[in-house]
């Protein structure tokens, strides 16, 4: 993918940076209340908030390649059944209209249409009730009435996107254009929907949901809790953060980075010389490696729990026996990573219990902590929302 303006600005910056001896920071650290990971009522807004009015990555495009292929999601606390259809991809709650049962019990297959198993009522791909046995018992019954519940679905960038509750998609559709618009010029050119899913798995940790989300806003932890693992890999806490206000663009350059310095300008390649960690709010990162895609979702699921769903993506066309020992390797080392993290994080949720902080504190260069904590209290106040059409 060709290096952008915008990519190219970040090289400059990161080499200024770094000839000055210094790292890109705010003007003051932040403290964040302890609540803000504790309370129960702070989760139950930020769960009927962000995690009910907010695009959720559920699926990349391939699991969805074919006509009546389906997935099927829960982690956000609503049944959601997205499929392909004659019209592209749709999603809808997982619950019969009869008697609200659960229709699809798989995690994903293929299907003509979708039969619920306690009556079998049955839905078209297209949501609709196409037949029950003994219809006469519902003669009375408006069948258009009873179609399956729609969710705002949308594929882009090689993403299946839901809002996990009903909107008014009529009068007020959702603009998800609009709403992914800042990070579109680099996610179009990951050319996302020509990969294919090489590992996709869930962790389900007994930490909030947020303290696992702040371990991809900074580096500045990089040398210490991955000082076997990843710290090499990398510029050490030179990090340099793009705010798009809720979505922040994370640049974190390899040591590699330096040489370009020698090179003149429209010789730099952004791609090979960056990891980049793309927080698409109000819980998705795109995370972009030198060759390789990680797509991270991270969702409470209760009071100090959560559960960490990735994919790890590769180009359809690198998919050789050779290839894949290669991207297996990469996903050993990754694995490996996160579980640093992880058991960090919940050391950091028992260490809440405990009344030591009150309050936690962002430092100056922990830049991403601050922009992400100031989106979602913007969020929970009214201030952000996602633009809809008309």
């Amino acid at each position: 993918m060709p290096t952008t303006s915008e990519e190219r600005e970040i090289i400059r910056q990161i080499l200024e940076l770094t000839e000055q001896n210094t790292t890109h920071m705010l003007d003051d650290v932040m403290r964040n209340p302890v609540t803000k990971y504790t309370d129960p009522e702070q989760l139950r807004q930020e769960i009927d908030i962000l995690f009910r009015n907010f695009p959720i990555v559920i699926a990349h495009a391939s699991e969805l390649a074919n006509l009546g292929d389906f997935v099927t999601h829960d982690e956000t606390g609503v049944p959601i059944l997205a499929t392909r259809s004659d019209d592209g991809v749709r999603a809808y709650l997982n619950v019969c209209r009869h008697r609200g049962a659960r229709i699809e019990d798989e995690p994903c297959g293929h299907a003509r249409r979708f039969t619920c198993p306690y009556h079998a009522w049955t839905y078209g791909l297209d949501g609709s009730l196409r037949g029950m046995p003994q219809p006469v018992g519902f003669d009375t019954v408006d069948r258009s009435e009873r179609g399956l519940v729609e969710l705002p679905a949308f594929e882009r960038f090689g993403l299946i996107w839901v809002v996990p509750s009903p909107q008014d998609s009529e009068l007020n559709p959702v603009d998800i254009d609009a709403w992914l618009a800042p990070m579109a010029e680099h996610l179009d050119g990951l050319d996302l929907a020509n990969h294919v899913v090489f590992e996709k798995w869930s962790l389900h940790k007994d930490m909030s949901w947020r303290l696992a989300l702040e371990g991809f806003h900074e580096s500045y932890h990089f040398c210490s809790a991955h000082r076997d693992t990843a710290c090499s890999n990398y510029l050490d806490n030179q990090s340099l953060w793009t705010n798009y206000e809720p979505h922040v663009r994370h640049s974190v350059p390899l040591p590699r980075t330096l040489e370009l310095r020698d090179l003149p300008e429209d010789e730099w390649d952004y791609r090979t010389n960056f990891m980049t960690q793309n927080y698409l709010f109000p819980a998705n990162f795109v995370q972009t490696m030198t060759d390789h895609v990680y797509v991270h979702t991270i969702i409470p699921t209760g009071q100090g729990t959560c559960v960490f769903q990735c994919m790890m993506l590769v180009p359809d066309d690198q998919t050789t026996e050779k290839a894949n020992r290669y991207w297996q390797k990469n996903y050993d080392v990754v694995r490996v990573v996160f579980d640093e993290d992880f058991a960090i994080g919940e050391g950091i949720q028992k260490g809440f219990a405990a009344g030591a902080n009150d309050d936690v504190v962002f430092g100056k260069y922990e830049i991403g902590l601050h922009y992400g904590q100031k989106a979602i209290d913007a969020a929970l106040a009214g201030d952000i929302e996602v633009p809809r059409h008309g």
